[in-house]
């Protein structure tokens, strides 16, 4: 109503007071009255939102305008009516005009809901409204269309995820991988088997929550009304303390001409909501401006461990094979049988091996033993991968098993021909972002974070320690996370951070509940007040960050109109402002404000690494993949000599040492000497690597140490068998260190922004 209000009115002042101008020189009395048509045309209208805002609990922002045209009214200054008339309708034209420019991105996730998809059955493909598809369903998804609910691929696949994630590149998926809800297929056509329903899909959250957030008005505005609420009784008192002393009625109307507050009626909600669009773009949607400024306003945060900080699903980080085979061959021959299984740390074992380039034979026979494991044939051997009934009985088994105690890893035992080979040990990593996101949200202003896990305390007590928290809690029952969440809110605005169902009720007790809506539950996405649409921790710092700066840009555009405001009152007092020059002066402030509110819609300034940095930045970081065997190759190693300097170990040893010379130090060489100097260069700062050049010359260093051991294996004795293993085991965590370095600070800046 009030935009459509608006165009109507603003018309008609602008053309009456156009014609008053024309006719002016000629006939100044006629001017007058298309002036006087001009202000009395702005006040039905004026008057109209004042009843709104009442109706809303709002109070202030309007009463100054309809004081300030009746003023003009009552004592003939029509121009200046007319100037205060144009001035409001341009005011809310500008705040119409934001607020389409702001929800554009919104709109564009709303356009893009899919409404039918085809259905694949016995006679065929059926077309089918998108709220039958159930869980089971094969869903066909047609070239140009949208995925219309989360599944599983049947087959690799190619997608625009740019509506949800930003980034403009096609992205490739393969057979086995999730896709959620709200991503465009690109290329061929592609079977999805449906998970959820589409009302229970990701994306139906983010159109839920996109749908509330244009419904509704930033409630920062109350904020404003407020401040006017204020100001109002001061512009009257002004007004009136200048006609009782001067006798003047004029001077009353100049200054309330001067006191319409524009730059709380409309900047301040310009700003928010262009927040809003700005958060939008980097693929956090929130559902109302009160959600954006108490997240501008945050000051702890409250962070789920599984899915949230950690990847959400077990990656392979060791392999151990046992004497006499390798860690390629462990890892090869599970992966071959793993390829066919459906069991949850099947598609891990399979994706490290595609990551280090093992070929993955096809296997025969295969059999699944739901719980225990899965068998079947690859080659000439019997291969079974999986759990472990019997105790551990040789040495580098009860290695095994002691490791992933001390590690919190899952173990999967390898056999062949009935014989344990080797074992994998798997545990849920770190999001390699999430350490970057805990510094920005300390830079941000945050005091304080923490995090709540269901995991166990030593798991809970690695992740808090290599982040960096201030807190964190194990054992966590989603009645445990509310009434933490609750406990923080008394210390300030709290932001709570979640994916899974456990954690909507937290979400909802939160001051600001955020859920991550890639592998999120529906539920998550219901209870919170904002998404983040791609998988990517750090999008929570791009939010706090722009709802900071969005906040920032309303007060202060509020501040400096007021300020100006009341500057042009004392004047307008006494007696040195009349109402029209009034008008203008207000006309002109109004302007700037809100051109300045726009301000929020424009990225934040970071700087941006140069295309040939990012190249090296993707090279090296694809090269710490294929340098996992190298790694493992040294911890084998340094395992192997628990018995002393036996054949098989010195044989390993060997192996180690030829590997990390003719392969990882290469690879040292090159990050010294084309990616450091390119980091330096870009951060204006030729120390800025010293430390990490520092953890290449201990590489350096102990692998010439290595050399000489192995030159002097002859006749070692115990102690230097000691000081080899030392010197193994001292590379490996070195190597571990300095890989997990470079990740977190550098790589993770060739990611997606």
């Amino acid at each position: 109503m009030k935009a459509r209000a608006g165009h109507i009115f603003l018309t008609a002042v602008v053309l009456a007071a156009v014609a008053g101008g024309l006719v002016w020189l000629q006939d100044p009395q006629s001017a007058r009255i298309w002036w006087a048509v001009a202000t009395a045309a702005a006040v039905v209208p004026a008057v109209w939102w004042v009843v709104e805002d009442l109706r809303a609990k709002r109070f202030g922002a309007d009463v100054l305008a309809v004081l300030a045209l009746v003023g003009t009214l009552v004592v003939g200054e029509y121009l200046a009516g007319a100037v205060v008339a144009v001035m409001v309708g341009t005011g809310h034209a500008l705040d119409d005009y934001a607020r389409r420019r702001a929800r554009r991105d919104l709109s564009a996730l709303l356009e893009r809901a899919p409404r039918q998809t085809h259905v694949r059955q016995l006679d065929g493909l059926r077309a089918v409204e998108v709220d039958e598809v159930v869980p089971g369903d094969e869903v066909v998804v047609r070239p140009g269309e949208v995925v219309p609910v989360d599944g599983v691929l049947l087959g690799d696949a190619t997608f625009d995820e740019s509506a949800l994630t930003g980034e403009p590149d096609p992205v490739n998926r393969l057979r086995g991988e999730r896709v959620r809800s709200g991503v465009l297929v690109v290329g061929a056509a592609v079977d999805v088997r449906a998970t959820a329903t589409a009302q229970e899909s990701t994306y139906a959250g983010v159109v839920r929550l996109a749908e509330e957030a244009a419904a509704m008005s930033a409630p920062v505005v109350r904020v404003a009304d407020r401040i006017a609420a204020v100001f109002l009784p001061v512009a009257v008192l002004v007004a009136g303390l200048a006609t009782v002393l001067t006798g003047d009625l004029t001077r009353a109307v100049a200054v309330l001409v001067t006191a319409t507050p524009c730059p709380l009626l409309l900047a301040v909600p310009v700003a928010i909501t262009a927040g809003m669009s700005r958060a939008a773009r980097v693929g956090v949607v929130l559902r109302d401006g009160q959600a954006l400024e108490a997240l501008g306003s945050a000051q702890v945060a409250v962070l789920d461990k599984t899915g949230t900080v950690t990847v959400g699903r077990p990656v392979v980080v060791d392999v151990v094979p046992a004497p006499g085979w390798t860690a390629p061959g462990v890892l090869g021959i599970a992966a071959s049988v793993e390829q066919l299984s459906a069991h949850a740390l099947a598609s891990a074992v399979v994706e490290a091996a595609r990551t280090a380039g093992l070929p993955v034979e096809p296997a025969r026979d295969v059999h699944e033993w739901p719980g225990h494991g899965v068998g079947g044939r690859v080659g000439l051997s019997a291969v079974f991968v999986g759990a472990r009934d019997e105790e551990p009985a040789e040495d580098w088994e009860r290695a095994v098993a002691a490791k992933a105690r001390l590690d919190a890893a899952t173990p999967v035992w390898v056999k062949a021909d009935g014989e344990f080979v080797g074992a994998l040990l798997l545990r849920d990593p770190l999001r390699r972002e999430a350490g970057r996101t805990v510094r920005r949200l300390r830079a941000a202003g945050l005091r304080r974070v923490v995090m709540l896990t269901g995991d166990r305390p030593a798991v809970a007590h690695d992740v808090s320690g290599m982040l960096g928290l201030d807190d964190v809690v194990a054992r966590c029952t989603p009645e445990d996370k509310v009434a933490r969440v609750r406990e923080e809110r008394s210390g300030g605005v709290t932001v709570m951070v979640g994916d899974g169902i456990n954690d909507a009720p937290a979400l909802a007790a939160a001051d600001v509940g955020v859920a991550l809506g890639n592998r999120g539950s529906a539920a998550a996405a219901q209870a919170a007040d904002a998404i983040i649409l791609d998988d990517r921790i750090d999008r929570l710092a791009d939010g706090v960050e722009i709802a900071a700066h969005a906040k920032r840009i309303a007060l202060q555009s509020a501040a400096a109109g007021m300020g100006l405001a009341l500057v042009a009152m004392g004047f307008a007092a006494f007696g040195f402002l009349p109402a029209v020059g009034g008008a203008f002066v207000q006309e002109g402030i109004d302007v700037a404000v809100i051109l300045y509110s726009l301000r929020a819609l424009l990225p934040l300034r970071r700087r941006r690494m140069r295309p040939e940095t990012t190249r090296l930045l993707a090279r090296f970081d694809a090269e710490h993949a294929v340098l996992q065997d190298v790694r493992d190759a040294v911890r084998v190693a340094a395992d192997g000599l628990h018995g002393g300097m036996t054949p098989e170990a010195a044989q390993a040893a060997r192996h180690a040492h030829q590997l990390v010379t003719e392969r990882l130090l290469p690879h040292e060489r090159a990050e010294e000497h084309e990616l450091y100097p390119a980091l330096s260069e870009e951060f204006r700062d030729q120390h800025a690597t010293v430390p990490m050049s520092r953890g290449h010359a201990e590489i350096e260093r102990l692998t010439r140490r290595l050399g000489r051991h192995l030159a002097e294996q002859d006749g070692m004795t115990a102690d230097q068998v000691d000081d080899l293993r030392a010197t193994l085991y001292g590379l490996d965590a070195v190597l571990r260190l300095h890989f997990a370095q470079e990740e977190e600070s550098y790589f993770v800046l060739a990611d997606p922004r």
